[in-house]
């Protein structure tokens, strides 16, 4: 079978490089990425991966992060043009982690009668930026014993999706779903995990709720999301640096996180990723490609213990999936409620 992964980047030099070589290194044939007006080397990263023969790179020079249909654009181009037979959608900051295998085996294992596979995130948090690589540095996960149902937290249980290749595919914003698809989705199995490093430093939050904020406020295309609305507008009223420090982990509360379950010490992609790096000069590439190494990366069964800490994670993220739809639910029951007043 054939793996083709899709990124969609602007200004993420600090994440890319490393997201593209651990994929490519963990069962991803090739992928297809699109940069969107990146300004900080983002995209001189991607053009070494291009010339390298493993992506094929889109030029994106709209605003309004279109993030939906330029998605779905690349999905599209992954099952008529690349021949790939499972597709998946990340963003620059996740690392799919396949629990066993590769990412290819597992998703080779699928049953054909199902299309859709559900990851869901394993959020690190923002520690303290001391300027080293985010991945050296970003060690520590949430735990999620509960769901979080905050629509302005960064850390709710979200699912993405994989899906297999389709010419006619509609990506849902987020790469949170699939629109209108027949594929049948296979819910109650999680194979892969989503690392997911939102918050890595000042300055790439700073871009981020920006970019976020023009879209919101420039595109009608783009609704607002809880956590960058509430960014933007603390960027609004110069009060970023004051919301930035809010999201920080300092050393007191990892240590008492730690102590009490709610974080865990993660260091997997920290030492997949030193495996990965090259010791000489590779231009804009820092880490192996498959064929410079010679050997696949080795996702090894997760013991015990992690299995039934995932587990939980699991309940959990139905859990959350049971609070969203009744909050839709109570939504469409207000709208009706308010519909029927007028018309009486």
């Amino acid at each position: 079978m054939k793996l083709v992964l899709t990124v969609l980047a602007r200004d993420e030099a600090d994440v890319i490089d490393a997201q593209l070589a651990f994929h490519l290194n963990a069962g991803v044939d090739f992928v297809i990425a699109t940069d969107n007006n990146s300004r900080d080397g983002t995209t001189e990263i991607l053009e070494a991966y291009a010339r390298d023969g493993c992506l094929r790179l889109i030029r994106e020079p709209a605003e309004g992060l279109r993030q939906g249909e330029w998605v779905t654009r690349m999905a599209r181009l992954a099952a008529t043009e690349f021949g790939a037979d499972w597709v998946i959608n990340s963003d620059a900051d996740e690392f799919w982690w396949p629990r066993g295998g590769s990412l290819k085996e597992v998703l080779a294992s699928v049953p054909q009668r199902y299309g859709v596979v559900h990851a869901f995130w394993r959020c690190f948090v923002p520690l303290p930026d001391d300027g080293a690589f985010f991945a050296d540095r970003m060690t520590i996960r949430l735990s999620q014993q509960a769901p979080i149902n905050d629509p302005k937290s960064v850390y709710r249980p979200v699912t993405k999706v994989a899906h297999r290749a389709d010419p006619n595919v509609l990506v849902g914003r987020g790469n949170h779903g699939l629109i209108g698809s027949s594929f049948r989705a296979l819910a109650t199995w999680h194979p892969i995990e989503v690392l997911h490093f939102p918050l890595r430093s000042r300055a790439q939050w700073l871009r981020k709720v920006e970019l976020q904020g023009d879209a919101f406020t420039k595109h009608i295309a783009r609704a607002g999301t809880g956590y960058h609305l509430t960014a933007y507008s603390a960027l609004q009223h110069g009060r970023i640096d004051e919301q930035y420090e809010s999201t920080l982990v300092d050393a007191a509360a990892a240590r008492r996180g730690l102590e009490q379950g709610t974080l865990v010490t993660d260091t997997r992609l920290r030492d997949v990723l030193r495996r990965l790096r090259l010791e000489s000069d590779a231009g804009a590439r820092s880490f192996a490609l498959p064929h410079e190494r010679g050997e696949p990366l080795e996702f090894p069964p997760a013991p015990p213990a992690d299995e039934v800490a995932y587990a939980v994670e699991a309940s959990v993220l139905d859990e959350a999936d049971a609070v969203r739809i009744q909050r839709q639910l109570d939504t469409l029951e207000q709208r009706l409620l308010s519909l029927e007043g007028r018309l009486g």
